[in-house]
């Protein structure tokens, strides 16, 4: 077993991992400057709350920073929140430039923080302790960032999904439920039918797709793989038009101002998933109708019919308790009460006509 010496590094020396999933998300990539990449971290990072620990208690030496050496220099693969933290502690400049709001520490605290405690690694040799603190563990990181680096693990080091989720303590499927929405994705990029970047809000919401691909309307209009299989194209090519269809109601085009379908995960997801499964619901999707319209289409009638006339009771009993104080003798209300009895009275007949049409009904005969 190899044993992991603290040792420590200067600070100016230490690197933003740029292939960090977490960080690829928020747009960085290889050529992003430190500048930039610390300016990212500072507005959707919560840098801050580390900014005042740090200064309050310094580096806490037992937590070291986990590093690795690629191309000549030592990149932080772990802990990039706290290295950030601390440069911006250093980095009066960019601090003064940004306006930002961060404690003014004495020259020997100050000294104590160009140097950090560090532990260097490989990533092959880490990857079971940040997956499982980062994908199953303490410290989630967003699903598409754990999505990432499943794949990255399953590519660079050959590990078969199933030995990363044992090996991370997964007993969910989550690793094979996230690889596989990340396959769909990168599948449909490469087919040109959706393009990350050109999605209608700026939050990449990519727990929607993940989580609708377990729905039986999901994989039925997409013909897609099991989430067992290690396959890097789950969809037919066949389905190529869905696929892209699909991905323009979850996420919505910046380019042509069309908003997602889905809006939020509870209750829109259960609905397209609902609406997936009618043609006549599909038709309205295809034609701009939103999610609500479209899933009515797509509900049994008898489901329709019953929930309306439960919900039509349930307002007229709202109104009959209210009525000594809510009604004040306006002739218009009284219409519209003498309305609703009509169509009340109408219904019914209509019902009971269904229910025994051999035999007049009740009102008829009273009639």
């Amino acid at each position: 077993m190899t044993t992991l010496t603290i040792t420590r590094r200067k600070t100016v020396e230490l690197h933003f991992d740029r292939a960090n999933p977490r960080l690829a998300e928020y747009g960085i990539t290889a050529k992003t400057g430190e500048d930039e990449i610390l300016t990212i971290l500072w507005k959707v990072m919560d840098v801050r709350e580390l900014v005042q620990s740090i200064s309050a208690s310094g580096f806490f030496n037992h937590e070291p920073l986990m590093i690795v050496r690629e191309n000549g220099i030592d990149v932080v693969i772990e802990g990039n929140r706290r290295l950030a933290a601390v440069k911006v502690l250093l980095h009066h400049k960019l601090v003064a430039e940004n306006n930002w709001d961060v404690p003014n520490l004495s020259t020997k605290a100050l000294d104590a923080l160009r140097e950090l405690p560090v532990i260097l690694s490989t990533r092959k040799d880490t990857w079971q302790c940040l997956g499982f603190k980062h994908i199953n563990g303490p410290a989630k990181w967003s699903s598409f960032a754990k999505a990432k680096y499943i794949a990255e693990v399953h590519r660079s080091f050959s590990v078969p999904l199933n030995d990363i989720a044992q090996q991370i303590g997964d007993r969910h499927n989550t690793v094979l439920r996230l690889y596989r929405g990340l396959m769909v994705i990168e599948q449909a990029e490469k087919l040109k039918v959706f393009d990350r970047e050109n999605r209608y809000n700026s939050k990449f919401a990519f727990s929607h797709l993940y989580t609708g691909l377990d729905y039986d309307g999901f994989t039925d209009f997409l013909k897609i793989s099991s989430k067992d299989e290690e396959t890097d194209k789950p969809v037919p090519t066949n389905r190529k038009k869905e696929l892209g269809e699909l991905l323009l109601w979850l996420y919505g085009s910046k380019r042509d101002n069309k908003p997602p379908v889905v809006e939020s995960q509870n209750p829109h997801l259960r609905q397209l998933n609902e609406a997936l499964k009618s043609t006549e619901a599909i038709g309205a999707l295809r034609s701009g109708a939103d999610i609500d319209t479209a899933f009515q289409l797509s509900r049994p009638p008898e489901a329709v019919f019953e929930e309306s006339l439960l919900a039509a009771k349930r307002e007229i009993s709202k109104a009959q308790a209210s009525i000594t104080d809510g009604y004040t003798g306006s002739e218009d209300l009284l219409r519209v009460a003498r309305s609703v009895a009509q169509m009340a009275e109408d219904l019914y007949v209509s019902m009971e006509r269904k229910r025994t049409p051999k035999k007049r009904t009740r009102l008829t005969e009273r009639a």
